[in-house]
């Protein structure tokens, strides 16, 4: 029997009245509206690009397993698409009986079948307290992040999962400052043409920073508009950041000193993905002040732009990733707290439209956590918090 396919399709708003029909609380009127205003302002005159949910990606694992919050996506050259998760944020329910985690690096082809798995302690590197963000480089060699308190170290490994490098040492780290070690590194990015490793470090840090690809070497690094990083900044402010996610649900009510109204913040606050456009922009998800800043690559600050800025707790920029046309005209940015997909157009970044919305059925999220964009421009979200699964969006139609 066939079964039927959410309809997740990308439709741009027509009206605030359209808007008001997606069930959403009156307490996110303000956001909504901003949203509108946002997108009739920016609309490009070319097709925005529309998805489809594809319920049945990836097919059941074997062997009984299961998997935690799933913290990274990643899709190689081949258009495998890679992830790793969190095996300790299963709960003891999840794992009575027969059920086991999967190990924490997964491999699946296009059809969403397990061709590879793999990860863990080992001998020769330390193994992150918290798994946090996986990047496929185009020699195949898989990159990992960690996002737990002492995690101040990048693995690097072959695709068959044999050890090949460490940067950092965990607990070792210094602040955003430190040309050695990480601060709970949340993702990383290779540039090919330079192969530089660009890293958005992260949840204990507050800074992107640059290190040779093949050594791990210290290049450069950056905060907040290509400024020097200032950790003092947030202990003058009295400010408390949120901690790493550790399998507790964040209050989504004022957890740092962030404010909507103010001036845009000086500094970083967590740093949670970097991506690099086929014209040499770097993006970078300000995650906790819901902030997107665009640089050079040598650190030089382009621009910002404030997505759901009224957005407390967890933040509203999660990750990014790009259209697959040449221009890239399109950035397609996801929110893990209101739950949904954004989608911008590159030139003024302003929100032309939006797809997604909380909750566990397809095409729903708990907890939007990361983005892979494939070769023919499908999109690949996983989910941390209770989520803990990978969604593909099939496009259904391009600019």
């Amino acid at each position: 029997m066939c079964r039927p396919r959410a309809d997740t399709r990308v439709r741009p708003y027509a009206s605030l009245t359209h808007m008001l029909r997606i069930a959403v609380p009156l307490s996110t009127f303000a956001f909504l509206a901003a949203v509108y205003v946002s997108a009739s302002q920016s609309t490009p005159a070319i097709p925005v690009p529309s998805f489809r949910v594809d319920p049945a990606w990836p097919k059941p694992l074997a062997n009984h397993w299961i998997v935690g919050s799933v913290a990274g996506v990643a899709v190689d050259r081949h258009d495998h698409v890679w992830i790793t998760h969190r095996p300790s944020t299963l709960q003891p329910n999840e794992l009575r009986s027969i059920w086991r985690a999967a190990p924490p690096v997964l491999e699946f082809d296009q059809e969403g079948t397990l061709v590879s798995s793999w990860g863990g302690p080992g001998a020769g590197y330390e193994w992150p307290q918290l798994e946090h963000g996986i990047f496929v480089d185009g020699d195949d060699n898989v990159w990992l992040g960690g996002g737990g308190e002492t995690d101040a170290q990048i693995l690097k490994f072959t695709r068959q999962g044999r050890f090949l490098m460490q940067i950092g040492r965990q607990g070792h780290g210094r602040g955003s400052n430190d040309t050695d070690n990480l601060g709970a590194a949340a993702n990383m990015v290779i540039d090919q043409a330079s192969n530089e490793l660009f890293v958005a470090d992260g949840y204990v840090n507050h800074r992107v920073i640059v290190l040779d690809a093949a050594s791990g070497k210290n290049k450069r690094h950056w905060g907040a508009y290509g400024r020097r990083p200032d950790d003092d900044y947030f202990k003058r402010a009295g400010e408390r950041l949120p901690g790493p996610f550790n399998g507790a649900v964040q209050h989504e009510d004022k957890p740092s000193q962030y404010d909507p109204a103010a001036p845009p913040p000086p500094q970083f606050r967590i740093v949670h993905a970097v991506r690099i456009s086929n014209d040499g922009l770097v993006y970078v998800c300000d995650r906790t002040n819901d902030r997107l800043q665009v640089f050079r690559k040598d650190g030089s600050f382009v621009r910002e732009a404030f997505i759901a800025k009224q957005t407390l707790g967890s933040g509203s920029v999660w990750d990014l990733g790009f259209s697959i046309d040449s221009e890239q005209r399109f950035v397609f940015v996801i929110d893990g707290t209101n739950q949904q997909v954004y989608v911008l157009d590159r030139a003024s970044l302003g929100v032309v439209s939006t797809f997604g919305g909380a909750g566990h059925w397809a095409g729903q999220f708990y907890g939007a956590h990361n983005l892979a964009v494939d070769s023919k421009g499908n999109l690949f979200i996983t989910e941390t918090y209770e989520g803990k699964r990978v969604q593909k969006f099939t496009i259904s139609s391009r600019p």
